[in-house]
């Protein structure tokens, strides 16, 4: 079998990346074992804002403007729906946080987003003394439902191989590439924090966080928004919300686990004044890197090696945009962005 490229890993960024093959008529076989869970324990949830210390996320602005419509192009083509758009609300904590409220959503980017008044209604169910900003323009893509629908695809047009990719199969010639039965150009690595088993680049810096998110029944609660505080609560329907999320930088497993799950409970018992039943509790690792910047570009030694990874928590809004450069470097010989160029690292 000849094709341009091998993809290894679907997540959400061999996913940006097949798509922009696809739309360039360029053949392809991705190998995807699940074995990395990350985009599918994901809220999925895109807001250009950090609402820790009200800034603005890095190109926040600018990958939205890209992801939005290309989720948007995949709702059309599978005639499903990924991208739910609702409000996301932050209880405050203090009087500070208004004033710093008011301060940020004055500045050019952040006001695109944040309203600049402080609401005071109480939310029933939820506590908060000292109101809730609003944030417009926010959603969530069901990153579950979408690969989902997007391997069944590939899968249907024999372009997925669920099978774990074998490093030591990989020949390397000076003008393509041979594994087992395929013949390639170049390959494209997206495996997440499976990077860190990966020969030919797992001297890059990816420190992998474990997150955990639980699934809750509230039959009181009734919001129909993203509500953050020292957790978020995002709704699914039907009085179910999913709750999260927990940071852990030294456990690499993706089991859940109890300490992941008390540490959520306790979250929210500052938040929620309402009862819940907890009924389902998932866990993954998120490809980090130290500088928040994901891992793009060439391997030193070998022109036909490629690298999507790193893309932290943000990969809903960030995936397209890196794919898409990618794409661009590896076929039009144009400049990647040299914040998320890997030569940052030499």
């Amino acid at each position: 079998m000849n094709v341009d490229y091998i993809i290894v890993g679907l997540g959400l960024a061999g996913l940006a990346f097949a798509e922009e093959l696809l739309e360039n008529n360029k053949s392809f076989i991705v190998f995807e074992d699940a074995s990395q869970t990350s985009s599918l324990v994901a809220g999925g949830m895109y807001n250009p804002v950090i609402l820790k210390r009200f800034t603005p996320v890095w190109n926040g602005h600018q990958q939205l403007e890209l992801a939005l419509p290309f989720y948007q192009k995949l709702e059309e083509k599978f005639t499903a729906q990924f991208d739910t758009k609702f409000a996301t609300k932050k209880i405050f904590s203090s009087v500070g946080d208004e004033n710093n409220w008011f301060i940020a959503s004055d500045k050019p980017m952040l006001s695109h987003y944040m309203i600049p008044t402080v609401k005071k209604d109480k939310i029933k169910g939820v506590i908060g003394d000292f109101g809730y900003g609003e944030l417009k323009g926010t959603g969530r893509v069901d990153t579950d439902k979408l690969l989902r629908v997007y391997r069944n695809s590939l899968e249907k047009n024999h372009q997925l191989r669920k099978e774990a990719f074998n490093y030591d199969d990989l020949v390397i010639t000076d003008d393509f590439l041979n594994y087992k039965d395929i013949k390639a150009k170049k390959i494209v690595f997206s495996e997440g924090f499976g990077l860190k088993k990966n020969p030919f680049f797992n001297f890059l810096p990816l420190n992998g966080t474990k997150g955990e998110l639980i699934t809750i029944h509230a039959p009181e609660l009734d919001i129909d928004f993203l509500l953050k505080s020292t957790v978020f609560i995002l709704p699914l329907g039907n009085h179910y919300y999913r709750v999260g999320a927990t940071f852990n930088w030294t456990d690499k497993t993706s089991i859940p686990t109890e300490e992941g799950k008390n540490e959520l409970v306790e979250k929210l018992k500052k938040v929620l004044s309402v009862p819940y039943t907890i009924v389902n509790q998932s866990a993954g690792i998120r490809p980090t890197v130290k500088d928040r910047r994901p891992l793009v570009g060439v391997h030193p030694n070998h022109s036909q090696l490629y690298v999507l990874n790193g893309l932290g928590t943000r990969g809903v809004m960030i995936a397209p945009t890196v794919a898409k450069n990618l794409y661009g470097f590896t076929e039009n010989n144009e400049d990647l962005d040299p914040e998320i160029d890997i030569k940052r690292f030499e």
